[in-house]
């Protein structure tokens, strides 16, 4: 392996288009880890981008983390501990030294440090503060103090701010003229307040620079502007950002006074946060990783488990009662998975688009009849294209036009009744306070699985005995 390979950092495209570490950083990574040699450790790990070096303490086992970090402590930097994912970073951090530790977070953002903390244990949470200057400290216990998922613990203290009777050339001066430590690393906006510390409006930094001395900063304002309360559901806030493309918005205490800003990249990863999270409850997993263990992630799985297996006995207990005819008629049996098997898919379908639209605001109780009608004719329309299908297939295969005719009929009530499951069912749960992610997928399968095995044993029974 040539030094190019090693340098090239992920940040850049590879050939394959992946901005991810291959088998190659790896295994020369765990070779340095190995051989102890810490100088070529360093020379592989110095290139990676933080969330890269995360990345790689995911993918490796604990032991290898370990030997990792007691070579490559020193220069172990806080934005690793802020990309890791939650189930390995409790791990990371009690095996890191104090003083690590210390360095490593005084250099974040106090957003960063908050995401650190909250999840910690106490004694955790104790050690990182410990490292913290008093200010500081101060600054992150504040915003633990506000609920969590809310706008207080998502927004950052350091705020660029400028009184709303100042010109650029005053902006441009302060800017200039301030310590490094008493502006963050980056920031897009300056925030205009009123006398009160209200905020007024935002100026980019494009605009600051591209407009003369003597025009006034509120001349330049953005027109659009948010103001963030510090008591907002972190979900509504990273709506707010994709609604309105914010860039940075003001957080503002219940006084309406400038407190912190939130800026698009906490806000994005709340959006992917919520995205991740609505498929794995789909899925009925919850929440989890790939380094999570054996027992957590059974935890977490089993409930679900067990709802589906109540359901499944639900639908066998309608099958039951048409056992003579199934007895009589063994197509019966080879065929009605067919129909329950479609109007589950259906009904997931349905689901999906409904649940998605909930989460994105965009299924709302001025819509809500027009969609359901939607999804209900689909329902009709796909139930009459398959009916035609599994007509001729249950004439073709078992040569009875009546079972064709039975299995047909079942095929277009059992997907409109899922079109219709897919899309009431989430409205319901998420009316009653239920979240329909979580919930949906059990309650959707077990109707469209004994309308099914109903409507097609059902008539079958009728007009087959």
């Amino acid at each position: 392996m040539s030094m190019e390979d090693v340098n090239q950092s992920p940040s850049e495209p590879r050939d394959d288009g992946a901005y991810t570490l291959d088998r190659k950083d790896i295994s020369a990574i765990l070779y340095a880890v190995e051989i102890e040699d810490k100088t070529k450790l360093t020379q592989l790990m110095d290139p990676l981008h933080a969330a890269d070096i995360a990345d790689l303490l995911e993918q490796i086992n604990a032991f290898d983390r370990s030997r990792l970090f007691r070579l490559y402590d020193r220069d172990f930097v806080g934005e690793i501990l802020s990309e890791l994912d939650d189930s390995i970073r409790e791990e990371v951090i009690a095996v890191l030294t104090p003083q690590v530790l210390a360095e490593a977070v005084r250099d974040l953002d106090s957003d960063d440090v908050v995401d650190l903390v909250e999840d910690l244990d106490e004694p955790q949470q104790e050690v990182i503060l410990d490292a913290l200057e008093d200010v500081d400290r101060a600054a992150v216990e504040q915003s633990l103090s506000y609920p969590e998922f809310s706008a207080g613990r998502l927004m950052q203290r350091e705020v660029v701010m400028a009184p709303e009777h100042w010109n650029v050339g005053e902006a441009i001066d302060h800017l200039r003229n301030a310590k490094e430590d008493d502006l963050p690393d980056q920031f897009y906006h300056i925030v205009v307040v009123d006398p009160r510390l209200h905020p007024v409006g935002n100026v980019t930094l494009g605009k600051l620079m591209r407009s003369r001395r003597e025009v006034k900063l509120t001349d330049i304002i953005e027109d659009v502007f948010q103001v963030i309360p510090v008591d907002q559901d972190e979900g509504d806030v990273a709506y707010a950002f994709n609604q309105y493309h914010l860039i940075s918005a003001p957080v503002v205490d219940s006084e309406g006074r400038l407190i912190g800003i939130i800026t698009i990249d906490d806000a994005m990863a709340v959006l992917d946060e919520e995205h991740e999270e609505d498929i794995l409850r789909l899925a009925g997993v919850g929440e989890g990783s790939l380094s999570d263990r054996v027992i957590d992630t059974t935890k977490r799985r089993m409930p679900w488990l067990a709802v589906n297996l109540a359901t499944s006995i639900a639908a066998s207990m309608v099958i039951a009662q048409f056992e003579a005819a199934i007895t009589q008629i063994v197509a019966l049996a080879v065929l009605m998975p067919i129909v329950a098997s479609m109007g589950g898919n259906a009904g997931t379908q349905s689901l999906t688009v409904a649940v998605r639209a909930i989460a994105t605001k965009d299924l709302t109780g001025a819509n809500v009849w027009r969609v359901i009608r939607r999804e209900v004719m689909v329902g009709l329309v796909n139930g009459l294209i398959f009916a035609v299908v599994m007509g001729i297939v249950g004439v073709v295969w078992f040569g009875s036009p009546a079972l064709g005719y039975v299995i047909a009929a079942a095929m277009v009530v059992n997907m409109v009744v899922a079109g219709l499951a897919g899309t009431v069912i989430p409205v319901i749960l998420e009316r009653v306070g239920v979240d329909p992610a979580l919930a949906s997928g059990a309650f959707v399968t077990t109707v469209t699985d004994v309308v099914g095995f109903f409507a097609f044993l059902g008539l079958a029974a009728m007009v087959l005995l």
